[in-house]
């Protein structure tokens, strides 16, 4: 049981986090803080939160654990602003989807605090962001990652883990070089490429027509383009290098695809795509969830 929960950040993660908290009888107070005077109130309006604090460093104030729920490229300011009022047993996260710059800011800001500090991501979400949208069960059944450092304390990562669980998350460890790799595979090449198509549509004329006439298919792969602009510009300038690298083995396989095209080689082609199916047919999808069904054709 924690005294108070020191939220910076309201918005569909840390509110989420809150009620979670709030509900599993985890915390007994959440002194929240958000730069939108309107989306404070509504978190206190909602429950989410008990006590709107006037900056984020009163929110630290008294609180044993913290979480850090701002958009990625916020993250060292807030820790410089806070880390004077964080305290020597307190146990400090983040939600960023990215790791290795969330650690380099740590590096540089928290100083002495450092050995508190568990970055975590929550593999979770919404295209729906904001306070409104903030749900005691978004982490069920979750995967959360801890990228910890070499200075974190031991007994906190087992502290951060035990919280993650007890919100019904599943964790796991690693670096956060290994998991900005993993995820600029898995997520934001997926999420570049979504945008990119999408307004490869829209810079056509028939675009409107076009959409019509979409389907399922079309549905399912561009979903994430509606994510939040300004959470995923930061993302994606944050791990760029390996997203990049992620980018650079997507066009050599979609420049393979259109040899055989050009080719005329249909035996090549359903070669290509049959790998592709095989390979997709045997993902389990998430870790600890069934497999996926078959995709299905959005034509006759």
């Amino acid at each position: 049981m924690f005294e108070q929960l020191g939220l910076i950040g309201c918005g569909l993660m840390g509110g989420s986090f809150a009620l979670a908290l709030k509900r599993a009888g985890l915390v007994k107070r959440v002194a929240g803080y958000s730069k939108s005077p309107s989306t404070l109130q509504r978190a206190r309006a909602l429950g989410v939160i008990d006590v709107e604090a006037p900056s984020a460093l009163l929110a630290v104030s008294g609180a044993d654990i913290v979480l850090v729920a701002v958009p990625v490229a916020a993250t060292e300011d807030t820790f410089k602003t806070i880390r004077h009022l964080i305290g020597p047993d307190t146990l400090l996260m983040d939600v960023g989807s990215t790791k290795g710059d969330v650690v380099a800011a740590a590096r540089r800001a928290l100083k002495e605090h450092l050995a508190g500090f568990v970055p975590a991501h929550p593999i979770a979400g919404k295209e729906t962001a904001g306070v409104d949208h903030a749900d005691a069960d978004l982490y069920q059944g979750c995967q959360v990652v801890l990228t910890p450092l070499p200075e974190t304390d031991p007994t906190q990562v087992q502290r951060a883990s035990a919280v993650w669980t007890a919100l019904g998350a599943r964790v796991r460890q690693m670096s956060a070089q290994d998991h900005d790799a993993a995820y600029a595979t898995v997520s934001h090449l997926p999420h570049l490429l979504a945008f990119a198509a999408m307004n490869a549509i829209q810079a056509q004329p028939e675009a409107q027509r076009f959409l019509a006439l979409a389907g399922p298919g079309f549905r399912d792969f561009t979903r994430i383009a509606a994510s939040d602009p300004s959470v995923w510009r930061d993302i994606l300038l944050a791990n760029q290098a390996e997203v990049l690298t992620q980018s650079r083995h997507f066009r050599a396989a979609l420049d393979a695809l259109e040899a055989t095209m050009r080719d005329q080689d249909p035996l090549a082609l359903q070669r290509l795509i049959r790998q592709a199916s095989a390979a997709r047919a045997g993902w389990p999808g998430p870790a600890g969830t069934p497999a996926l069904p078959a995709a299905s054709t959005d034509s006759p």
